[in-house]
C-alpha cells in the first residue's frame, strides 16, 4: 500500500472555472476501467508546459509540443491510459494525430487544438478505433466536478488516485488551483516519469506561464526518483483559465505571481510527493536532504546518488541501517573535489558519519530505531558552501520486481 497516503476526496477537490472534464471506458488493455479523460478548456485559456527529456520520447509528446507552439489556442487535453504510444515509428505519429481529429470533430474545434497524451506499455500499436468509439461517452459525461474521476482515469500502475485543490487570494480575490497527477514506476528526471495536469482561474501572461511551469517542476517533479528510469512519456502541464476577476498576472516580480507561483509549487510538490509514496512496491518514503553544497546542481548530484542506489534503497526496506551504503554513494556521486572528512551524515535525528567516518555518539539501536519509520530523513551537510536541494525517493521492495515483472500481462 501506498506509504501515508490518502485517497482524495471528491469534495475536496474544487472545480476550475472555464475547464470541464469527461471519462469514459474506452476497453484500451482492460475491460471495465476507465482510461480515457477528456479535459476541455475554455476559449482564451493559455496552457504551458514541459515534457520528458527522453530522446525516444513518445508521439503525442511530439504532437503535444507542435500544437502547444502553435497560434490558434488549446481547446482540450486528451489522455488515454493502458498504451504509450511510444516507439510505433510513423503509425504512431498518425495515431496520434488520428485522435485528436476524432475529438476536435465532436467539440468543433480543429485538430491542432488538442493536445494528446498516453501512458502504458511501450511499443504496442495505439488502438485509435477503441479510444474513438470511447470519445462520444467522455464527451457526454463533461462536468465541472468531475476532477477525481479524471485522476482515477489517467492511473497506471498507481494504487491511490493523486490529486489536490488549494486556494489563495490575491488582491481580495480568491483564486483555486486543482491538480492530478499519475506515477509509480519509471520514475526518474528529466521529467520524473508521470502526468501531471495543474489548473487555475487566473489571467497569466503566456511567457510567465512557462516560467511557473518551468519553476514548478524544477521544485517538484525534477527531485524525485523511484527507480531511476526516465519514461517516453512524461508531461506536467499548467493551465491558466483567465475566469477569475483578477486581472492578468504578467511581471514575474509582482507580488500576485509571487503568491500564484508559490502556491502552484505547493500543489506540484503534494502531487510529485504522492507519486513517491504510491511507488510501485514502496514501504518507505525517504527525503534526502543536501545541504553545505557549493552549488544546487552539486547537491542534487550527491543526492540523487543516494536515492536511486538500489543498495540503499534495499537497505530501506529492509530497515537495515547499513548506512556505509549511503557513504559510498556520497563518494561515487562525481564531486571531485569532495573534502569527505569535512561533511556529516544524519539519518533522521542521529549523527551517523562525521570526519571520514562512523561518529564515536553512533549506537546501532538508534539507527535501528529511525528505519524501522515509515517516513525517513536522509540529511547530508557538506560544508562547503551554503547551497541545498531536497530530493525524494522510495525504498526497493519484492513487489517492485512483481510488478515490473508482470506489467505487459
Amino acid at each position: 500500500m501506498p506509504v501515508n497516503l490518502t485517497p482524495p476526496v471528491a469534495a475536496q477537490l474544487l472545480p476550475v472555472s472555464g475547464i470541464t472534464l469527461g471519462i469514459a471506458e474506452a476497453n484500451i488493455k482492460q475491460p471495465n476501467r476507465k482510461d480515457l479523460l477528456v479535459m476541455q478548456l475554455c476559449a482564451g485559456a493559455r496552457v504551458a508546459g514541459v515534457f520528458t527529456k527522453n530522446r525516444f520520447c513518445a508521439a503525442p509528446v511530439i504532437v503535444a509540443r507542435e500544437h502547444l507552439a502553435g497560434t490558434d489556442g488549446i481547446r482540450a487535453l486528451l489522455v488515454n491510459t493502458g498504451n504509450a504510444n511510444a516507439g510505433n515509428g510513423e503509425q504512431g505519429m498518425k495515431d496520434a494525430r488520428a485522435s485528436c481529429a476524432a475529438l476536435a470533430g465532436l467539440l468543433g474545434c480543429k485538430a491542432n487544438q488538442i493536445l494528446p497524451f498516453s501512458t502504458g506499455v511501450i511499443m504496442e500499436p495505439l488502438p485509435i478505433a477503441k479510444i474513438a468509439a470511447g470519445l462520444p461517452a467522455a464527451v457526454a459525461n463533461m462536468c465541472a466536478d468531475n476532477w477525481l474521476a479524471a485522476a482515477n482515469a489517467i492511473l497506471t500502475t498507481d494504487i491511490v488516485a493523486k490529486a489536490i485543490s488549494k486556494q489563495v487570494v490575491i488582491d481580495g480575490v480568491t483564486i483555486t488551483i486543482t491538480g492530478i497527477s499519475k506515477g509509480s514506476g519509471m520514475i526518474h528526471p528529466n521529467m520524473a516519469t508521470m502526468l501531471g495536469y495543474i489548473a487555475t482561474d487566473v489571467a497569466i501572461a503566456q511567457p510567465l506561464l512557462q516560467i511557473m511551469v518551468n519553476e514548478a517542476s524544477d521544485r517538484s517533479f525534477n527531485c524525485i526518483t523511484v527507480d531511476g528510469d526516465t519514461s517516453t512519456n512524461d508531461a506536467l502541464m499548467l493551465i491558466a483559465t483567465g475566469k477569475s476577476a483578477l486581472s492578468e498576472v504578467n511581471a514575474s516580480d509582482s507580488e500576485a505571481a509571487k503568491i500564484l507561483q508559490a502556491a502552484i509549487n505547493e500543489v506540484a510538490i503534494y502531487l510529485a510527493n504522492a507519486i513517491v509514496r504510491d511507488g510501485e512496491g514502496a514501504t518507505k518514503f525517504i527525503t534526502v536532504h543536501v545541504e553545505g553544497g557549493k552549488s544546487n546542481a552539486e547537491c542534487k548530484k550527491i543526492g540523487y546518488a543516494i536515492a536511486r542506489s538500489p543498495l540503499v534503497k534495499t537497505a530501506f526496506f529492509a530497515s537495515d541501517p547499513n548506512l556505509g551504503r549511503i557513504l559510498a554513494a556520497i563518494g561515487y556521486a562525481g564531486i571531485d573535489d569532495l573534502d569527505v572528512n569535512a561533511l556529516k551524515l544524519y539519518l533522521g535525528d542521529v549523527l551517523v558519519a562525521e570526519n571520514g567516518g562512523r561518529t564515536d555518539s553512533y549506537r546501532e539501536e538508534d539507527g535501528q530505531r529511525v528505519m524501522q519509520q515509515s517516513d525517513i530523513t536522509i540529511r547530508v551537510v557538506l560544508n562547503r558552501g551554503n547551497a541545498e536541494a531536497t530530493l525524494w525517493t522510495c525504498d526497493f521492495s519484492y513487489d517492485y520486481v512483481k510488478i515490473n515483472a508482470g506489467y505487459r500481462s
